[in-house]
């Protein structure tokens, strides 16, 4: 039997999948093309109060683990460093511009198992949920809620990490409260 007709079947197969893994990224990108990461980068953001170095997986929305995001700047998986100031929140992804999260955007922080492509040990990804900035600024509901995951590659950062997230996000949020 010939097999250029089954390696002419499987080419075909193969570019039609190409094509369908395209056409749903341009559409998702389309659909995301109105969301920005992050908000303006602070004057003066403060001391570094924690950092660690990740591995950064994805941007979901909120309890959506399995679909990404495609937002400029984390759109797609990267090493980043993750530091943690009296402001907020820098993820600084490699090839990328650093994006800034303040407390007060932060709902939680916490531990992960799946997120996208992504499955690991039982509590091997950092969720850090918060909420997207958008164009209006009518109140805090308007805003996107996402979740990003990472992997952090030290473990002994971790827990500093996600116990400073907390603390600067409690704070803002007691700030916000009061004021």
């Amino acid at each position: 039997m010939d097999r250029s007709i089954p390696a002419i079947i499987t080419g075909l197969v193969l570019l039609g999948v190409l094509v369908l893994m395209w056409r749903s990224w341009r559409k998702r990108s389309r659909r995301d093309a109105a969301l920005t990461a992050g908000y303006p980068m602070p004057d003066n953001s403060g001391a570094a109060l924690a950092g660690a170095e990740t591995y950064y997986v994805a941007t979901t929305p909120r309890d959506a683990p399995l679909e990404r995001l495609a937002i400029g700047g984390l759109g797609f998986r990267a090493r980043a460093a993750v530091t943690v100031t009296e402001a907020g929140v820098t993820l600084d992804l490699d090839g990328n511009q650093p994006v800034f999260i303040p407390g007060s955007a932060i709902d939680a922080v916490g531990a992960a198992q799946v997120a996208i492509d992504r499955v690991v040990e039982t509590d091997g990804l950092v969720r850090l949920s918060w909420r997207l900035a958008t164009g209006s600024a009518s109140g805090p509901d308007d805003r996107r809620a996402v979740d990003s995951f990472f992997r952090i590659i030290d473990p002994n950062d971790r827990a500093r990490l996600v116990d400073t997230i907390q603390t600067i996000a409690a704070t803002a949020h007691q700030d916000e409260s009061e004021a």
